[in-house]
């Protein structure tokens, strides 16, 4: 159903970074450690008399990011104090950062970005059924805020844009950007008028997942709709996203930047990012890998493979890791279009449907290129090609010897052939003569049956050679 508002969208994504310790403090980042408590110390609980310590590691993470996005870094930095009180805020307010992002504009695929700036994350509670409990595991581990500008007016753009985000981040390692598991979390700001002024903002808050961040935004725009046609205020507010119930739910009434009474943080330094040698612009640019939407475009240029393969490729960073070892090995484009059917529609059917297979890191270029070579020349059918990958996949090994061994190679041995073929024509002579009358069909008929008395090793498209000599003469 149609609306005669326009949904005007803004996003805010947090990010938690792959770095060795945390934010302020040298407590181990581990996000599958599943003990509670585990990876603390008095700076990250918030101990009287504690000093933090700026993770550089972190700083070059979100300075990567915005150079790769086309942002602007800032040269003078500084962390401030967001102020607010919950149970999992140790010290009762996050430090993060407020005037001074480290970086501000950019865009990604068309999508404007306000800024992109570094904080650290809190703890996680855990709701019982009488009480709660809180986790500090999590607690200042880097976390980067990317906000856009509000320039997005459906829900397929927003989730297009998180996609990429979350890809990129993956690209440059600095992010896994697992949304089941909170490493990446997605917030929409949400507003609707009948011009091209904002309206109301309403914040959806912790969106798991991209299914949820779609159906969060079309709900909102469908209740607020709602709300305008029947005269109705819509309230500014913060609201979550119920699973179960498909439908949001009202939180509490959204902050202000002045609620949180941020001020900078007196126990960090001022940052002059160009002071710093690991921040030096140019070995960031020169250290940030080809990016997924230019390596898209140049796998369809370079290796002639459709649109819709190329997006698969890069949608792995693993998968994509391995095309490209395999575009080095194999500059032939028939043989890379070859390759690249059987990674995005073979191998990953494998993977959907069985477990314990070695995983694309794990493959070998070479040995995979000589399997396409294989199929290629005609030494292994296309249906034995897809029982030779599974073997391949499992235990790896030369492409070869495992076809060998299982008796995949076809036989094209045109003596030998040229036995079989004279068989089955002696054999079923009547369908010999109705193709000698003209009815085509007639001969896939005797292919198949010179197949079936080969085992299924011998090569069709010889054998469809043979047969038509010898049935001419």
């Amino acid at each position: 159903m149609g609306t005669m508002y326009t949904p005007t969208i803004g996003l805010e994504i947090h990010a938690e970074l792959k770095t060795q310790s945390k934010m302020f403090c040298g407590c181990t980042n581990d996000p599958d450690e599943n003990s509670p408590n585990v990876h603390i110390c008095p700076i990250c609980m918030a101990h009287p008399g504690t000093l933090p310590v700026i993770n550089k590691s972190a700083v070059l993470h979100v300075l990567r990011v915005g150079t790769a996005v086309g942002g602007t870094r800032a040269d003078f930095t500084e962390f401030d104090r967001k102020n607010y009180f919950y149970p999992d805020i140790p010290k009762n307010y996050q430090i993060s950062q407020y005037k001074y992002p480290l970086i501000s504009g950019g865009e990604i695929e068309g999508v404007a970005i306000t800024r992109i700036h570094l904080e650290e994350d809190t703890a996680r509670s855990v709701h019982r059924a009488e009480t709660s409990l809180v986790d500090f595991n999590r607690a200042g581990v880097p976390l980067m805020e990317l906000v856009t500008e509000p320039v997005i007016h459906d829900a397929k753009t927003a989730v297009s844009f998180a996609r990429n985000l979350r890809l990129l981040l993956r690209y440059l390692k600095a992010s896994d950007a697992n949304l089941e598991k909170g490493e990446m979390r997605v917030e929409a700001n949400i507003s609707l008028s009948k011009d091209n002024s904002l309206g109301t903002k309403v914040e959806v808050k912790n969106l798991n997942s991209f299914k949820a961040v779609e159906l969060a935004i079309a709900y909102e725009i469908a209740r607020q709709s709602a709300l305008l046609s029947q005269g109705q205020p819509v309230v500014q507010e913060t609201r979550g996203w119920d699973e179960a119930k498909q439908k949001t739910f009202s939180q509490r009434m959204k902050e202000e930047s002045h609620d949180y009474r941020y001020f900078p943080d007196p126990d960090l330094p001022k940052l002059y990012l160009s002071e710093v040698d690991e921040f030096d612009i140019k070995n960031i640019k020169e250290s940030l890998p080809t990016l997924p939407w230019v390596q898209k475009e140049q796998y369809i240029r370079d290796s002639g493979i459709q649109e819709q393969q190329a997006l698969q490729i890069v949608a792995s960073t693993e998968l994509n890791a391995l095309f490209l070892r395999v575009c080095a090995l194999c500059p032939e484009k028939k043989k890379r279009i070859l390759a690249a059917n059987y990674l995005t529609s073979d191998l990953q059917g494998l993977y959907a449907s069985t477990e314990g297979l070695r995983t694309p890191e794990d493959l070998d270029a070479g040995e995979f290129v000589e399997l396409i070579d294989l199929v290629a020349d005609g030494s292994v059918s296309s249906r034995g090609a897809k029982d030779l990958l599974l073997m391949w996949v499992e235990k790896g090994g030369r492409p070869r010897d495992i076809a060998e061994s299982a008796h995949l190679i076809q036989v094209s041995d045109s003596g030998v052939l040229d036995d079989v073929v004279l068989k089955v024509i002696m054999e079923h002579a009547s369908v010999a003569e109705e193709y000698r009358g003209g009815k085509e069909a007639a001969l896939q008929f005797l292919v198949g049956q010179c197949m079936k008395m080969s085992k299924g090793s011998a090569n069709p498209s010889i054998l469809r050679d043979i047969l038509i000599e010898k049935l001419s003469i």
